[in-house]
């Protein structure tokens, strides 16, 4: 089963991320995590909800651009080289990281780090192939940052 985050292009202006936020709280759809930036006049939103296929539906519906794309969640250590380890198995295949984010999950213990990359299905198997555990779309959707519970 394939994870996914809402990926939204918008203006870098007051009240954007508001509109945003408020249509997914009326849908009663949850934001589990944040990426924003921006660049200028623009800038990203990245977004994982617990019901993505819903979000890209309501945020669309109210006509605000959005995409579904796909992620790969993995569990990495939350100590210094804990990314790097991850990063230098893609890196010795030469695949490219489109755009990633983490997270703490257990301090000093877990983090998750995000990652789109272009083909996801061989990455991902690499990346378990490596000894990294990926998460479920569940698993994702469900955790619960300092409060680990076995993902």
């Amino acid at each position: 089963m394939k994870s996914y985050q809402l990926t939204i292009p918008v203006e870098n202006k007051p009240c954007v991320l508001a509109s945003i936020t408020s249509i997914l709280a009326r849908k009663k759809i949850n934001i589990r995590s944040a990426s924003i930036t921006s660049f200028g006049e623009s800038g990203l939103i990245n977004l994982i909800v617990d019901n993505p296929k819903q979000g890209h539906k309501a945020l669309s519906k109210e006509g605000i651009p959005v995409e579904l794309k796909e992620v790969i969640a993995v569990l990495i250590e939350d100590r210094p080289g804990g990314l790097d380890k991850l990063l230098q198995v893609l890196c010795a295949e030469k695949i490219n990281v489109e755009n990633g984010y983490g997270f703490v999950i257990e301090s000093r213990k877990n983090a998750v780090f995000v990652l789109e990359i272009k083909d996801s299905a061989p990455a991902k198997d690499l990346i378990e192939a490596s000894g990294f555990k990926t998460l479920t779309p569940q698993q994702l959707s469900e955790i619960e940052p300092f409060h680990y519970v076995g993902y």
